[in-house]
């Protein structure tokens, strides 16, 4: 084994592929640093276990109300790891390696609370499906974003899921088919990303708005969230009749009643800590 690979084996054996931090004080917002910037946060077998591991917790908890993910280092996300992919070069492998990807990236719509990817570094292939996949986007205006996989033969299918859905699909195709990167500015004007700010007002809009989505209810957020993407799936009459009813549920919930009742009496509403009762659907 070379020195680098020594070294590189030791860094990953002590330090954690993702890094959990809860804001001091009560506010719930947990942030997710994705760890190994020395392989530009790639998503390896050890990095998708640890992510799923921490989303799955989150899930189930209540204190936490916004979630904030990060790379650390100068990527956000590289996509998959190729040297890992090459290394287990067999359809069994590459089948089960795509399919938790998949499943992890579902995690992260289906989890309750609001994500909000905070794009300081490079994202790409299934990094950049990773940053279309949460629900808000802030980028620093020096990040560059691509779906470059068609640059080395590996068309970019999964990540062009979470991209086909948050882009029209002429400025999909484009990414897909040339794998050329798009400065931050341009991928938010086609809706890849909500925002771009300089690179040293970044950490203080993502605490700007986690901090905003932390004050509403975290119940409706869940269920509004929830509701969101199943109904993005379905005929806009089916659409109607499912929100309509999500809507008349979250009505009725206490939350709902608070909130109206602070907005009549002109004060600020005092939103349930408890559970969230429409998260089953």
């Amino acid at each position: 084994m070379s020195n680098t690979e020594s070294r590189n084996k030791a860094y990953a054996d002590a330090s954690p592929y993702v890094l959990r931090a809860n804001n001091d004080g009560a506010d719930g917002i947990t942030t997710l640093r994705l760890n190994r910037p020395d392989e530009l946060n790639a998503l390896s077998e050890g990095m998708l276990a640890s992510l799923q591991a921490e989303l799955d917790d989150i899930a189930t908890d209540r204190t936490v109300r916004v979630v904030v993910l990060e790379g650390a280092g100068r990527a956000f996300c590289a996509g998959h790891n190729l040297k890992e992919m090459r290394t287990n070069y067999s359809l069994a492998y590459q089948k089960k390696l795509f399919a938790t990807c998949s499943q992890m990236m579902q995690s992260v719509l289906r989890l309750p609370q609001p994500v909000i990817a905070k794009v300081g570094g490079l994202a790409t292939a299934a990094g950049c499906q990773l940053v279309a996949t949460c629900d808000l986007a802030i980028a620093a205006d020096t990040v560059r974003l691509a779906t470059s996989g068609i640059n080395v033969g590996l068309f970019c299918s999964t990540p062009g899921v979470a991209v086909g859905r948050s882009v029209a699909r002429k400025h999909a195709m484009d990414l897909l088919l040339t794998g050329d990167f798009l400065e931050a500015p341009r991928a938010a004007e086609i809706g890849l990303i909500n925002q771009v700010v300089p690179k040293g007002l970044l950490d203080e809009t993502v605490s700007e708005l986690a901090a905003k989505l932390a004050r509403k209810s975290a119940h409706a957020l869940a269920l509004g969230k929830q509701a969101f993407y199943r109904q993005l799936e379905m005929g806009i009459s089916d659409a109607y009749a499912f929100t309509g009813k999500e809507m008349a549920r979250n009505m009725m919930d206490r939350d709902a009643a608070e909130g109206i009742d602070a907005f009549i009496e002109k004060r600020n509403p005092e939103w349930d800590q408890g559970s969230r009762d429409g998260d089953d659907g």
